[in-house]
């Protein structure tokens, strides 16, 4: 094993963990952890009822981290998001009442039921990890962890989330319907527990994820992969079949994500088969696709496969030891 710690190891325990509890998803369950060591927001997106929320609550409690849900109604204010200031007789004073985001891990359960006013509200938290209430900036706990899962666009009360706040998002992942096996032990499942909800248990301590963050952001990446990242990006950029390519923020999620996969296989150092691993998760919910008639028969795997295929792969010699 290239890295020299137990981090790999503790990241196992909470893999291991949480699949416990979401059945058949592990590869799912694998990138969600490697976007909250790489420090990134996630986004579920698949019809009710799959386990979306089970997932988050589930990484809430082996991570060892408090954890705020936050039904995303019709009815749901962004004060309700970032907190309000509330004005208190006994003091004569206005003190501000902290509002959902005021935790480790923010679960924004079916995000793109709400509107598009209080969807806007988590833009600053996400990116700058801090709300603004009446010209004063609160700093978020850290670490801070946004869990949102939506719906497919189309289905009953649903606003579509704009670009800007999807591409604040690491990755976008969808869970899909379980296999036969799979929903058979699910059943089964229930069936012994009484049809309660049974997460996972805590594995890490406090300041253990933070460790495992700093080792993952200490993975050795050559400038050779930054050449193939940012050529992988420019040719999203001119593709024909893309409206709007990456921007620079998706460049550097593929990084980031790359880093994590890299950690989780031992290795302290970035290979394109890293990149190529994580680019569909971390760049389609980015861009704008043609889904014009003509072209109507092209997939956004499709196209992002053929990027990749044009794209030159750099040879990248194995190292002993990070640089």
């Amino acid at each position: 094993m290239d890295i020299e710690d137990n981090s790999m190891q503790k990241a196992k325990l909470v893999f291991q963990e949480v699949c416990k509890t979401v059945v058949g998803k592990d590869e799912i369950v694998l990138k969600i952890l490697m976007a909250i060591l790489a420090n990134g927001h996630v986004l579920v997106e698949d019809i009710p009822g799959v386990g979306k929320t089970t997932m988050a609550l589930s990484f809430a409690n082996a991570l060892g981290l408090n954890c705020n849900r936050v039904q995303f109604t019709p009815d749901v204010m962004p004060s309700d998001v970032t907190g309000f200031n509330m004005y208190n007789k006994m003091t004569n004073k206005f003190e501000y009442k902290p509002g959902a985001v005021m935790c480790n891990i923010m679960l924004a359960d079916e995000i793109n039921r709400t509107s598009p006013k209080t969807q806007s509200a988590l833009l600053q938290v996400m990116e700058e990890r801090c709300v603004t209430v009446d010209g004063a900036t609160y700093e978020l706990p850290d670490p801070f962890i946004v869990m949102a899962t939506q719906n497919p666009f189309g289905s009953v009360g649903t606003q579509r989330l704009p670009e800007s706040q999807m591409d604040r998002f690491m990755v976008c992942l969808s869970l899909g319907y379980p296999t036969i096996e799979d929903e058979i032990a699910i059943l089964r499942g229930k069936q012994l527990n009484n049809n309660k909800r049974i997460l996972s248990k805590k594995v890490l301590m406090p300041g253990e994820l933070e460790k495992m963050r700093r080792t993952v952001s200490d993975v050795y990446v050559d400038d050779s992969i930054f050449e193939y990242v940012a050529r992988i990006a420019k040719a999203t950029r001119e593709s024909e079949d893309i409206l709007q390519g990456i921007s620079p923020r998706g460049s550097i999620a593929v990084i980031a994500m790359a880093k994590a996969e890299a950690f989780l296989r031992g290795n302290s150092y970035v290979l394109p088969a890293d990149i190529q691993y994580v680019l569909k998760d971390t760049i389609a919910h980015r861009m704008v696709f043609d889904h014009s008639l003509r072209k109507s028969s092209l997939s956004e795997e499709k196209v992002i496969a053929g990027i990749v295929r044009k794209v030159p792969v750099p040879q990248i010699a194995k190292k002993e030891k990070a640089v």
